[in-house]
Parts: C-alpha cells; sequence; structure tokens
C-alpha cells in the first residue's frame, strides 16, 4: 500500500517536461536550479503516478506525486512573542487546510468504491473491455497523477481541487474491487486501525524533533525494492507468507513515507507562508494529495495483512 510551485518531485523522480517555479511567482526556465541552499533536501519515492500491481488481488500500490521545491528561507530577526503565536496559528491552519482536503479526498474514494461495487460498475467495465480495459484504467490513473501533480500550481484554485476530486473518484472506482477480495467487516476494521495508524505517525510527524528529510534516498531505494519484489510475485506463485512479508514490509516503508510527508509539508508551508492565500491553498491540495497517498498504501497494506478474504 504505498508532487511547486513545483519542480521535481520525489516517490518520485522529475517528470520530464516538468516546469518550476522560483519563489514569489517568478518564473525559472526549465531544468535550472536555484542557488545551493534555496531547496531543502527532498525525499524521492518511485516515478509519481506509476504503479506496482498488488501480487495477489490485482490491486494497485500508488505513488506520489511530486514534492514543492522550497525557495531558502530568508535570515529574520528574531520574533517576539505575538509575532511567533501568529506565525503558529498560520502554520497550524495550513496544515488543517491539507488534512481537510485530504479527508475530503478521501470521501470521495469511499463512497465512489462502495457505490460502485454495490452497482457492479467495476465488473460490467472489466467484461466488456476485458485485460485491455484494466490495464487502460491503470494508465488513466498514472496520467492523471502526472498531470495533477505537475500542473496544480498553474490552476485556479477551484479547479486544481475538482481535479484533485475527480482523481480521487477515479481511485475509488478501482479500489471498487476490494469488496470483491474481502469481507464488509474486514474492511471496516481495516480502515479503522488506518486510521488510528496515520494519525499517531502524523502526530509523531508534526512533534518529533528528529529531522528525517535526508531519508528521502533511503526511502526512495525501499519503494523501488518493493516494487521490484510484487512485480517479481506476479510471475511466481507466492505463498500467503511470502504475501504477508510484503505486506509487512510496505507497512513499515509507507508509516516512514507519512512521517516525512508530514514534516516536509510542515516545511512547505514554512517556505510559503508569505506567497499569498491563493498559493497556500494551491500548495494544501498538492501536499493533500501526498497525504492521501500514504493513507490508500498504508489502507491496502493493513487489509493484506489482515483482512478476512470473501
Amino acid at each position: 500500500m504505498q508532487a511547486s510551485p513545483q519542480a521535481q518531485y520525489t516517490p518520485q523522480a522529475p517528470y520530464p517536461g516538468q516546469t518550476q517555479y522560483a519563489p514569489q511567482g517568478q518564473y525559472a526556465p526549465q531544468g535550472q536550479y536555484a542557488p545551493q541552499g534555496q531547496y531543502a533536501p527532498q525525499g524521492q519515492y518511485a516515478p509519481q503516478g506509476q504503479y506496482a500491481p498488488q501480487a495477489q488481488y490485482g490491486q494497485t500500490i500508488y505513488a506520489q506525486p511530486p514534492a514543492m521545491p522550497m525557495p531558502q528561507p530568508q535570515s529574520t530577526p528574531p520574533m517576539n512573542s505575538r509575532a511567533a503565536a501568529s506565525l503558529r496559528r498560520a502554520e497550524n491552519i495550513s496544515m488543517s487546510r491539507a488534512y481537510g482536503e485530504m479527508a475530503v479526498g478521501l470521501l470521495v474514494t469511499a463512497a465512489v468504491a462502495y457505490l460502485t461495487a454495490v452497482s457492479g460498475l467495476l465488473y460490467a467495465f472489466i467484461m466488456a473491455t476485458g485485460m485491455w480495459g484494466w490495464i487502460g484504467l491503470s494508465v488513466a490513473q498514472v496520467l492523471f497523477a502526472v498531470f495533477l501533480g505537475t500542473r496544480i500550481m498553474t490552476m485556479k484554485t477551484t479547479t486544481a481541487r475538482v481535479m484533485f476530486y475527480l482523481y480521487a473518484a477515479l481511485m475509488g472506482f478501482t479500489l471498487s474491487s476490494i469488496f470483491v477480495a474481502y469481507s464488509l467487516p474486514s474492511i471496516l476494521l481495516t480502515l479503522v486501525i488506518c486510521a488510528g495508524f496515520f494519525f499517531v505517525l502524523s502526530m509523531l510527524g508534526l512533534t518529533t524533533r528528529k529531522n528525517l528529510m535526508g531519508m528521502g534516498s533511503i526511502l526512495l531505494v525501499a519503494l523501488i525494492f518493493l516494487i521490484v519484489v510484487q512485480v517479481a510475485l506476479m510471475f511466481l506463485t507466492p505463498s500467503n507468507t511470502a504475501l504477508r512479508i510484503v505486506a509487512g514490509i510496505g507497512i513499515v516503508l509507507f508509516a516512514g513515507l507519512t512521517i516525512y510527508d508530514v514534516q516536509q509539508t510542515k516545511r512547505i508551508f514554512a517556505a510559503y507562508q508569505n506567497q499569498g492565500t491563493e498559493v497556500i491553498k494551491k500548495v494544501s491540495i498538492l501536499c493533500a494529495l501526498n497525504l492521501y497517498l500514504d493513507f490508500v498504501n498504508l489502507f491496502l497494506y493493513i487489509l493484506d495483512m489482515v483482512g478476512n478474504s470473501d
């Protein structure tokens, strides 16, 4: 289970043709980077939107869109207590906005997944299109993720939000397959476990003093390894034990990615706090997409670990 103005993203390699933006809305030619120190270390995942099919049920693991490059913080004089309190309040509002967008996206995904399963739309789609339809659906998700991750900052805020929710709906259409593979009580129990685990990871990322920004390359290598293993299992006959081991690795990996993305989200908001309300709203959607994908991947891996099949 397992996104600036955007420049490179990193599960998360930079995308071809991706445009980068300099601070304060100034345009920076493609491929150029700001002077050393301008960008905080960016962790990387797998290339944006790439999917690693889960071996057992044909589900997909969703990589995250690119992370936001952050302008170099300017040295500022010490703040008085009132200014510091105002800064913390603005940061809390921004983080709340990102988590709110993520929560709405998850609700859209859950609703679409359930309605699709009940109506049999996914089954009818696969019967009508065959394997090519499933492949086309996966490719559409990849293209959607790439487009969304690379173009959010150039869209109007409303457009970016609608696109995010459309992506969540498309995800829900695909994930409706879990209602065929698992019992409803098992899915609900996994959702509760995942929500609680994600909350703990988020609090840890927000409160810990340990800086995980340097863990990006390690997380990238681990994600690539996980994808390779899962692809290999597609061509083998894996045992339940092997699948559970892979699910356990996925849970640990995306737990680390969740903490990393929470810290990165906090740093991004701090870097763009003076860019204006509209920019903050767009950044919120982009960060919400990161957190959303962390949650979805955690949910799928936990479901593989503890879920009961129908």
